[in-house]
């Protein structure tokens, strides 16, 4: 089944690395996880036997391997050592700390001994620059940005350093889409990546109009519930403009300077604290609509909902390629 050459390791025992670790087994790649803490990668394995049956009950899981041949392909190691060795690619899923991913790639550089090992890192703000300069196999090092709930959403953001060897990148776009996640190659590095930056455009816009008073957050998430996420479940942007008129050109001509005038019109960035999202009366609306004591529960109701849905857009998409 797996061999060798087909091992995994997983650096980070978290929500991201056990992710990780299902998709590379429900392709039959063995996987190793490491975290500092031993007790977080016997946390992590309980949690992984549990979401493979829960799945696997639920016709939700992925690959042609049973849940139990799954799990026996994940095992936890302890030490840094023995998890990277003999991996052909290394997902680095530790939290969004630099000095922590700086230390993390050391110790990688310093470990590994093949210079095709893929370095991949689950950051989804900081270049991989920052962190992979120094390195002897800083050519190996590339960020691979999952989306979370990653086993649900498959977007994954590859960016290459500027001394990323191409060949490391259309490696590592090879193997998302062979564990079914779909890769979005970046030509160069931008701070916060597409996805991040579409989001956070958003997430400003969304803040502004709340705490203006314009509109509701009930409200206002019905318009992406209900309206652009209808849209953008199948189309991008720029493709439900194209649509939207005679071709682009045509959108640009008769939509643009009203598109114009009205970003100009947004004024400054708002500031997202603590102290402004209780301030705004945000906290409060968010709060009514799901209690703090109920985000866990929530999240389970979410996670299902995009399972369901990753699962009826798959068969859409199957059938589009029949």
């Amino acid at each position: 089944m797996a061999s060798v050459n087909r091992k995994v390791a997983v650096v980070g025992s978290g929500l991201i690395g056990r992710s990780w670790a299902m998709l590379f087994a429900s392709k039959g790649y063995s996987v190793s996880i490491y975290d500092v803490d031993p007790a977080q990668v016997s946390a992590a394995l309980e949690n992984i036997q549990v979401l493979l049956e829960k799945m696997e009950k639920e016709g939700l899981l992925k690959g042609t391997l049973s849940s139990q041949e799954q799990f026996k392909l994940i095992s936890g190691s302890g030490s840094f050592e023995e998890c990277v060795e003999g991996a052909v690619y290394v997902q680095e899923a530790v939290p969004e700390n630099l000095s922590l991913k700086q230390e993390i790639f050391r110790k990688l550089d310093a470990t590994v001994k093949d210079d095709d090992v893929i370095l991949a890192s689950s950051t989804s703000f900081i270049p991989a620059s920052k962190f992979s300069e120094d390195l002897k196999h800083r050519g190996q090092v590339i960020v691979a940005h999952p989306t979370n709930p990653p086993y649900f959403v498959p977007l994954v953001e590859l960016v290459p350093a500027p001394w990323t060897f191409p060949s490391i990148t259309q490696r590592c776009k090879a193997i998302m889409e062979e564990i079914g996640q779909v890769p979005c190659l970046l030509n160069r590095e931008i701070e916060g990546f597409i996805l991040n930056r579409m989001q956070f455009a958003l997430m400003t816009e969304c803040w502004r109009v709340v705490a203006d008073g314009v509109v509701s957050v009930e409200d206002l998430d019905k318009v992406m519930s209900y309206g652009l996420g209808h849209r953008y479940a199948f189309l991008g942007p720029l493709e439900v403009a194209h649509l939207n008129a005679e071709g682009m050109a045509s959108y640009s001509d008769r939509y643009g300077p009203s598109i114009f005038e009205t970003v100009e019109g947004f004024g400054p960035t708002p500031i997202m604290n603590g102290e402004t999202v209780e301030k705004t009366g945000i906290l409060k609306q968010l709060c009514d609509m799901v209690p703090l004591d109920q985000l866990k529960e929530r999240r389970i109701w979410r996670d299902g909902r995009l399972a369901a849905f990753a699962k009826w857009k798959k068969e859409l998409d199957d059938a589009d390629q029949k």
